[in-house]
């Protein structure tokens, strides 16, 4: 039946009309016929007017999209029925794609495709006609308009948006539970037969998933998925188009499921009893130890709280949470003691704090443990029997009197014996000290609370056995108070008395202070400590007094000045006095009684010096300071006597030694015989007492004749080196102008010479001794020459 069915739908299939080879003639109906409409017009012509309506007919073409023929593909045609077929009519097509895409045979009226159309890209084509005459290019007919569909075929798979997907479900799921909804896409025409109709499939993931068919819907195919068992799913949806039938296109996805965690697994701890240890001396909120109860499930379902609910070390004990780790970390809750307890019990609950109601049928969720601590004994320190001490005492005990003790034990089983001693960084003055055996402390010094009222000591306990295991408690001693300073003047007072004051007169108020701090507080008492005929003392009882005159007039002439002794005592145990002395001036003084002048010789003075003479003297002396200071800094420096007395002695290039030279025997200076025979400079010959720096060629120049004056010969050599760039400093000529102070004879140099050598007489050189011989030959001999030349 099925192949017959199959058979008949081809046939009718191929008897029926198909679009894209359907050949459209437009002919003229009798409707549509040209109609001519007389009217009357408002001229007087009296002429009829015609309308003609157009000659052709049109419908709209359809056209298979992907076509795969070599020739161009037909589309329709298209006539006018005014074309008699004799060639005078000529179609034109404009529009969409026109002269491109579709072209129109201009005879015939023919249209056709010249390339594969995609009906995705565009799903139709609006174009124009028109029919016009060869001969006139005129129209016959009226420009219309049609279209052209492209009808769709199945050329285009389903698409996903997503290459994968990513989805999570709750672990422990109802079967149908819905995942995630994926939704493909067909670019074919949903109008136009099933091309575009989607059918949803599952390729992978069964039996734990499923998917509606319709809609993309992923649900749960299987009740209780364990996340603890499988956490990651992968799941390949395809998506099919025309119906899901065979021969349909087809696209996948991927989608990645996550099973999402539940509270459905209770705490459990790995051991039902843990035994942990402690040292005995650990301090309260020493951590001990831990305890954690695993929970297969995580984040905030993994969370846990420890509590201890029972055994006999609640109460030394607690327990809190770490909330990073979920451990329960166990500490010291009170000061633990091995020879008072040495094991304790705890029973330890871990619960979670966050419970799914719909898994309570899974039971409860929280477990116990027992814990077990075990106290380790240790060599303790010596234990005070108070935390600290105070001890007071008076500040006149005798030396050496006890002022309180301090007692510590051993708290070990073995009882070792303990000894005290003081940390001296706390008595720096050792006022106080301990006896080592019995912890009694007592004084080495005298006290003075005045001087310090608190003392903070610290005691030191050793066990004698074990002298590095110390123990410190902190000493408080309060010195107490005992009358023993005397009242004192409050402030030093400046008293002055008028010379006109009248007797009874105020002229001073006075105060008293003390050292001592009574408990019932200062009372102080003024007296005169002998009777006073000008002044006397009236106690106000607020340990204050007044200082009042006696008698009328005062003359600062005859007494200037008044001293009045007055005795000040406390009411304290011993009663503590002492004498002041108040120094009363007297002094002129106004009508108002304000204080003028006190010195007596001021009336005998003249008038003093205004304040401008005052600094004129003192200006005076600031200019004579300085001229001194000047004077003593230019007798300080000291200038130079010069080399060259004379205005007259100019030397250029000439380096002056202030020192005798050596004589005939000083060879290691300049060769004076250079100068008679200027040959020798040809010997390239350098000086032996100066190291020159860098060596240099010497110039060749000619040689000066035998017997030439040696003035002529030194002004041509320094001409010479003055206009040399590259001659060396180390030339100059070194003469010695002046003898040293000890020598007879006077300046040896020829610059001070005469202008003529003939002045000169060099005799005298024979008599200055043997150094001078050579020195008196050159000359002499040269005298010699001249004369015989």
């Amino acid at each position: 039946m099925t192949v017959r069915r199959v058979l008949l739908l081809l046939l009718l299939w191929m008897w029926l009309p198909h679009p894209c080879c359907t050949e459209m003639f437009f002919r003229r109906t009798p409707e549509l016929r040209p109609r001519s409409f007389v009217g009357r017009t408002s001229g007087s012509d009296g002429k009829a007017l015609h309308r003609q309506k157009r000659g052709w007919m049109w419908n709209q073409f359809f056209l298979l999209e992907e076509y795969t023929g070599s020739d161009y593909q037909y589309v329709g045609k298209l006539h006018s029925d005014q074309d008699k077929g004799d060639g005078s009519l000529k179609y034109i097509l404009s529009g969409d794609g026109a002269g491109t895409l579709f072209i129109i045979d201009e005879k015939t009226g023919d249209i056709h495709a010249t390339r594969r159309i995609d009906r995705e890209e565009k799903a139709f084509y609006t174009l124009r006609a028109q029919a016009i005459n060869r001969r006139t290019l005129r129209p016959v007919e009226p420009e219309s308009e049609f279209v052209i569909k492209i009808h769709d075929i199945n050329d285009n798979e389903p698409t996903f948006p997503e290459e994968i997907y990513t989805a999570s479900v709750p672990e422990m799921s109802v079967v149908g539970t819905s995942v995630v909804q994926v939704t493909a896409t067909d670019a074919d025409d949903p109008s136009y037969g099933n091309s575009a109709r989607i059918i949803y499939s599952i390729l992978q993931g069964q039996p734990y998933f499923s998917v509606e068919p319709e809609t993309g819907i992923i649900r749960t195919a299987l009740p209780n998925m364990n996340r603890e068992n499988r956490e990651q799913y992968q799941v390949v949806i395809q998506a099919k188009d025309m119906g899901g039938q065979m021969g349909g296109l087809s696209g996948t996805t991927t989608v990645n499921i996550t099973l999402t965690d539940v509270n459905d697994n209770p705490p459990r701890f790995p051991q039902n009893t843990i035994h942990l240890r402690i040292p005995e001396s650990s301090p309260v909120g020493t951590a001990i130890g831990s305890v954690k109860a695993t929970d297969a499930d995580t984040g905030k379902n993994a969370e846990v709280e420890y509590r201890i609910i029972d055994g006999d070390g609640t109460d030394m004990f607690d327990i809190m949470t770490q909330k990073d780790t979920q451990e329960g970390i166990i500490t010291v809750r009170k000061p633990l003691d091995y020879e008072t307890r040495r094991l304790y019990t705890l029973k330890v609950e871990a619960e979670n704090t966050h419970v799914d109601p719909r898994f309570y049928y899974l039971g409860p969720f929280k477990d116990t443990a027992i814990v077990k601590i075990s106290v380790e004994d240790v060599d303790e320190p010596p234990v005070f029997s108070r935390s600290s001490y105070l001890f007071e005492v008076h500040e006149d005990i005798e030396l050496g009197t006890i002022i309180g003790t301090v007692m510590a034990r051993d708290p070990d089983s073995a009882s070792s014996p303990i000894r005290f001693s003081l940390d001296r960084h706390t008595d720096l003055d050792r006022i106080f000290n301990i006896h080592s055996g019995n912890g009694s402390i007592y004084t080495s010094k005298p006290l003075d609370r005045e001087i310090s009222q608190w003392h903070n000591l610290s005691v030191i306990a050793a066990e004698i056995n074990n002298p590095k295991d110390t123990t410190r408690v902190p000493v408080y001693v309060r010195i107490l108070d005992v009358n023993d300073n005397a009242p004192q003047f409050a402030v030093f007072y400046d008293t002055f008395v008028c010379e006109n004051a009248r007797a009874g007169q105020l002229i001073q108020t006075i105060s008293a202070v003390d050292k001592d701090d009574p408990l019932g507080g200062q009372k102080f008492f003024f007296s005169l400590a002998a009777v006073n005929p000008n002044f006397t003392v009236q106690d106000n009882e607020d340990n204050t007094a007044r200082i009042l005159t006696r008698r009328n007039g005062f003359s600062r002439h005859e007494i200037s000045t008044y001293l009045l002794p007055v005795v000040i005592s406390d009411n304290d145990y011993p009663i503590q006095s002492s004498t002041g002395t108040l120094t009363i001036r007297v002094c002129a003084c106004d009508s108002r009684g304000n204080m003028q002048s006190c010195n007596a010789e001021a009336l005998l003075l003249p008038a003093g010096l205004s304040t401008g003479a005052l600094i004129a003297i003192l200006l005076c002396i600031l200019i004579l300071l300085v001229i001194v200071v000047l004077f003593a800094a230019l007798k300080r420096q000291r200038k130079k006597e010069p080399l060259i007395l004379s205005k007259e002695d100019i030397r250029d290039n000439i380096v002056s030694y202030n020192d005798e030279g050596g004589g005939e025997e000083d060879t290691q200076a300049f060769d004076i015989g250079t100068l008679r025979n200027p040959a020798a400079i040809e010997d390239k010959k350098l000086r032996r007492d100066i190291i020159p720096e860098t060596l240099f060629v010497p110039r060749r120049t000619p040689s000066a004749p035998d017997n030439t004056d040696v003035r002529d010969f030194i002004n041509q050599r320094l001409k010479e080196h003055d206009t040399d760039p590259s001659a060396p400093p180390y030339d100059s000529l070194a003469t010695y102008a002046y003898e040293g102070n000890d020598s007879i004879a006077e300046s040896l140099s020829s610059l001070e010479s005469g202008t003529t050598e003939g002045d000169q007489n060099y005799d005298y050189l024979r008599e200055w001794g043997p150094r001078f011989n050579k020195l008196a030959e050159m000359y002499g001999g040269g005298e010699s020459d001249k004369d015989a030349s």
